[in-house]
């Protein structure tokens, strides 16, 4: 009775808005109050879990994601990808994905990529005359590859929590991540392919003139993703010291090369960016010993019991299991939502058939679309803030988006596990 409890009013105070760590604290409070277990027992169970070296990662991307905002090195990407691609209708929109893609392989973040990729590219978009609604809502669509395209914080969370391999993690998140990149792309040309008022970007001189001098300055900026990523997979660095380089690296590249840092916002940065770990190491806290305290209670097992008891055919279980996490994705953050369905969902996916390393890439998929998911959520809303467009004017592209290119994505990376093992198995066999 105190497990259903507990469970309702979780989903209660998330969906009334309370923040997560104070949503998860609530329910904590509740068990103290009325159960029979030992708090401080989860309690302990929690701190043990974040005294990891690996759990600095997520401190070290948000630092990074923050300066890179600031320092302006998404600039020179977006305008290679402006460069390539906005000579054609559709092309300056579609650079937005790419780009967002490519900002996401550095920030591992959703957040981080629709507040540097969105206020960087809304403006070239409206001044080439793209739809408002439609504009924004790509940009909230693609938000998430941050959290597909590696080293994403998200992947490495589960391979900590699943004791998997970092690497294949990042691998089959990857695949994911480019079939998406894909489906946005395609369906953005589609939905502009009769617009006539859309402008088309003119370069000035010979094409690889200007292609050459905008890539020679965009080479400190394109570096990173080469540096963090070749160190993991080289395996000079492991993902938390990639972090680290990075966060270094960020820092004289926007002083003295981009120029966009000084010590007036360099500080600001850092504070900010502390209060933004302050918040998610909390709720990170808060949901592993909840998660921690669902174990305890026998839940995967009585969950895993509930859905064979409708159905063993592993088809119908894996889309009960993409609907929970949706569902989980809409009503939390990422983190949060990661933490909880890693912990319940891994051993039912895995008695399916499932390998979890497969695994990880439809969570990293369920998560993120249900991030763009209404009514709640959490990147769409944050949209607003970064775009200036209403939810109202975002919902029916928005829609037409998590249709056509979420849901197709969904279905190929559940049921075709070669998509997602492909690289996981070409590089470890």
């Amino acid at each position: 009775m105190l497990l259903l409890a507990a469970i309702i009013l979780l989903v209660v105070l998330l969906l009334a808005g309370v923040a997560v760590p104070m949503a998860f604290g609530g329910v904590l409070l509740l068990i103290a109050l009325f159960g029979d277990h030992n708090v401080a027992a989860f309690i302990g169970t929690g701190h043990w879990k974040l005294n990891t070296i690996i759990i600095l990662v997520i401190p070290l991307f948000i630092v990074t994601g923050d300066l890179m905002n600031r320092s302006r090195i998404a600039l020179p990407i977006v305008a290679i990808a402006e460069l390539i691609t906005g000579r054609v209708k559709g092309g300056l929109s579609a650079a937005s994905v790419i780009a967002s893609a490519m900002f996401g392989a550095i920030s591992g973040s959703g957040a981080a990529t629709l507040t540097c990729i969105g206020s960087i590219m809304m403006p070239h978009l409206r001044k080439k005359r793209y739809p408002d609604g439609f504009s924004a809502a790509l940009l909230v669509s693609a938000s998430p590859l941050g959290l597909l395209i590696p080293p994403s914080g998200g992947q490495l969370i589960y391979a900590w929590l699943t004791q998997q391999s970092v690497l294949k993690c990042f691998l089959s998140a990857l695949a994911a991540g480019l079939v998406l990149t894909v489906f946005l792309v395609a369906v953005n040309f589609i939905m502009l392919r009769r617009n006539t008022d859309i402008e088309l970007t003119q370069i000035d001189g010979r094409f690889l003139p200007v292609f050459g001098k905008t890539t020679f300055r965009a080479i400190p900026a394109l570096l990173m993703p080469v540096i963090v990523l070749g160190g993991i997979y080289g395996g000079v660095m492991t993902p938390t010291e990639a972090a680290g380089v990075a966060a270094i690296y960020a820092i004289p590249v926007g002083f003295w090369i981009y120029r966009g840092l000084n010590w007036q916002n360099f500080w600001q940065t850092l504070k900010e960016s502390s209060v933004t770990i302050g918040v998610v190491m909390v709720m990170i806290f808060m949901v592993l010993i909840v998660s921690k305290y669902l174990i305890f209670e026998d839940v995967p097992r009585l969950a895993q019991q509930f859905i064979y008891s409708i159905s063993d055919n592993p088809v119908v279980i894996m889309l009960m299991i993409n609907l929970v996490m949706i569902i989980m994705g809409m009503i939390m953050d990422d983190f949060s939502g990661l933490v909880l369905s890693a912990s319940l969902l891994t051993p039912i996916a895995q008695s399916a058939g499932v390998d979890p390393v497969h695994f990880a890439a439809i969570l990293g998929v369920n998560l993120g679309m249900g991030n763009i998911t209404p009514p709640t959520a959490p990147l769409l809303y944050l949209g607003t803030r970064v775009t200036g467009v209403s939810v109202r004017d975002m919902m029916k592209p928005t829609l037409i988006f998590l249709l056509f290119a979420w849901m197709p994505t969904l279905i190929l990376v559940t049921f075709i596990p070669q998509i997602s093992m492909f690289l996981p198995n070409l590089f470890f066999g």
